[in-house]
């Protein structure tokens, strides 16, 4: 695993509270704020402020505000999408293979998607990350790194309540390097590929047990 700036316990802590917040804001979310809010005042500064912003911004609007404002943020069309392996991919063919090794990573570790979801979304990536396999979470965020500054820096942009969640997460990963600028680039440009194939609705995906497994 790449050396990184925080412990273990740290980025357990903020993947799972970045996962958390970057779920659809329903009842449930909103009644945990006050408890996101503690585990970020807990975190270092860089990683904890950006968790801390998101909180904010949700408890200052109605939830439904938020729950709108979230549809139409986290679309599937080009920067606004929590789907990793859609930045790399886009809508192509090529794409399904990208979420079989996903999904065998999951397997591997006795885990199972629910089926009527996809195992690239950021949420359950980041849980999984948190809360079963930390090396091979965070090998699936590197992996999707181009596409996960791009979601950043799309969020900046349009000021959404989500940026700092994403900030967060980005700030527990090593440094970019000039290859990984360069792949942000192109793909800040050109887009994803447009295979047009389908993808699954808004929503992150849950984990469960898998049968037999731990």
């Amino acid at each position: 695993m790449p050396k990184l700036r925080f412990t273990p316990d740290e980025l357990t802590r903020t993947w799972q509270a970045a996962s958390i917040l970057l779920d659809y804001p329903d009842e449930q979310l909103v009644s945990r704020l006050d408890l996101l809010a503690e585990v970020a005042a807990s975190l270092p500064a860089k990683i904890g402020r950006g968790l801390q912003e998101t909180i904010e911004k949700l408890r200052s609007q109605p939830p439904l505000t938020s729950q709108a404002n979230y549809v139409e943020t986290f679309d599937t069309r080009r920067r606004g999408c929590l789907f990793l392996t859609y930045f790399s991919s886009g809508d192509t063919r090529k794409r399904g293979l990208a979420l079989l090794r996903i999904k065998q990573v999951y397997t591997r570790a006795g885990l199972v998607l629910t089926d009527d979801q996809l195992p690239d979304h950021l949420c359950v990536v980041l849980e999984f990350a948190a809360t079963t396999d930390q090396a091979a979470g965070l090998k699936m965020i590197l992996d999707n790194r181009a596409g996960l500054e791009l979601l950043r820096l799309h969020l900046a942009e349009t000021g959404s309540p989500w940026w700092g969640a994403v900030e967060a997460v980005c700030a527990t990963l090593p440094a970019l390097k000039g290859k990984d600028h360069e792949a942000i680039k192109i793909l800040a440009a050109e887009g994803p590929a447009d295979e047009q194939v389908g993808l699954n609705p808004y929503g992150a995906p849950d984990l469960l047990p898998m049968p037999g497994g731990s």
